[in-house]
């Protein structure tokens, strides 16, 4: 599998190559979805627009199984930034810097020449068809420039392993040679499966479980609990910037946050002890719920996984279950740890959870949490805290922020 440094390396050979520089977008599910394909292909070529939008204004050409991203006065260096870009749009498996040349065999020999010249170790030769009008077969072309590159450098063929492999790929009206490539995210599209809200806290999971709900699909907005008044604005600093960096995945999203802190503080007041984590939970559910009908969410999302904390034992996990009729997803729920902490370093948010702050989950809490809790109890210390208008008063106090990706 092409490295990130192969990719690097195959981009700084690319300056002298006569054609022009594009994007060559692999897809992954989004081929497996027979009669809706259009539907999925449609949505990621307009996600693929939008995301580029500050980079360069792009004609996305729809192939069987590939996109072509080309753009006016192409140069390597913003087709290098597109690249990068378009690496983190949900859906694509692939982002290759290619040069799309003339589809003929002089026109390939020359453009892999000029990719592989300065390259030393060994190489392969990899040739798609997508036109098999062509006149020479996949196997014809690979031996035939590999050749070429073997008479000329002297690089020895390997083809198992090699240390380069370049790639040709011959379409309807052209041909696209290239080394290398950006890995993407997989998954489908933004916005095919409908919309949802994470419960964002500061910490490591929830973003990991953002991240991986957007890969299938969902658009998210994201609700934060901060312990204001009782405690600084640490929290929601830390959650914009979270916010910020997923957005690269979806672009638009929206931060609400609610001030919590005076709710907590109800819930001490009303004897809830050993049940206070728990009942503070089934209300930001409760807020939730109503936050997500009036954004048109159609589920709520947390970060919880099994047994990691008291209060995400399965018999706490019914508990919460039981607070709303909205469906609950926990897409972290079989990890552990150190599964979460790799995901969230692959996707850059690990150091921001990792900032220090003062979350409002702490605040007022019991010095032991109930592992076991009872729903009727809960019922009972909700009853007594009309828990249902207090929910709505929290939905009415949220404050909407619209952190933007690539902001500083």
């Amino acid at each position: 599998m092409p490295t990130l440094d192969t990719a690097t390396e195959a981009v700084q050979a690319q300056t002298t190559v006569d054609g022009e520089p594009c994007v060559l977008i692999k897809l992954g599910e989004v081929v497996l979805k027979g009669k809706n394909r259009e539907l999925f292909e449609r949505r990621l070529a307009d996600n693929v627009r939008s995301a580029t939008r500050g980079i360069a204004r792009v004609d996305v050409i729809r192939r069987h199984g590939v996109f072509i991203v080309r753009t006016k006065d192409a140069t390597v260096e913003k087709i290098d930034a597109l690249a990068e870009r378009i690496s983190d749009v949900m859906g694509i498996v692939w982002a290759h810097r290619a040069w799309r040349v003339g589809k003929d065999v002089e026109s390939v020999e020359r453009a892999a020449l000029e990719l592989m010249a300065g390259r030393t170790g060994t190489f392969a030769v990899r040739t798609k068809r997508r036109d098999k009008r062509f006149p020479l077969t996949s196997t014809e072309l690979d031996r035939q420039v590999g050749g070429k590159i073997n008479d000329v450098y002297g690089l020895p063929v390997k083809l198992k392993g090699p240390d380069h492999t370049l790639s040709i790929e011959i379409d309807r009206d052209e041909a696209f040679v290239f080394s290398g490539g950006l890995p993407g995210q997989g998954g489908l599209p933004v916005g095919m499966s409908g919309r949802g809200l994470v419960l964002m806290s500061g910490g490591i999971d929830s973003p990991v479980a953002a991240y991986r709900m957007m890969r299938r699909g969902l658009r998210v907005d994201y609700l934060h609990f901060s312990g204001m008044p009782f405690t600084g604005p640490e929290s929601i600093y830390k959650a914009y910037a979270l916010v910020r960096e997923l957005d690269k995945f979806q672009g638009g999203s929206r931060l609400f946050v609610v001030p919590f802190g005076k709710a907590q503080q109800q819930i001490k007041s009303s004897g809830a002890d050993k049940l206070a984590v728990i009942a503070q939970r089934r209300l930001m559910l409760k807020t939730g719920e109503v936050v997500a009908h009036r954004l048109g969410g159609g589920t709520l999302i947390t970060g919880d996984a099994l047994g990691q904390v008291s209060s995400q034992t399965l018999t706490n996990i019914t508990a919460l279950d039981d607070a709303v009729e909205l469906p609950i997803l926990r897409p972290l729920i079989g990890m552990d740890k150190i599964e979460i902490m790799d995901q969230a370093r692959r996707i850059r948010t690990l150091s921001i959870s990792e900032l220090p702050d003062e979350d409002c989950c702490t605040l007022l809490a019991p010095r032991r949490a109930e592992t076991r809790a009872k729903i009727e109890d809960l019922r009972q210390i909700e009853k007594r805290l009309d828990v249902a208008e207090l929910a709505d008063q929290l939905a009415e106090s949220v404050q909407e922020h619209r952190p933007v990706y690539g902001d500083s």
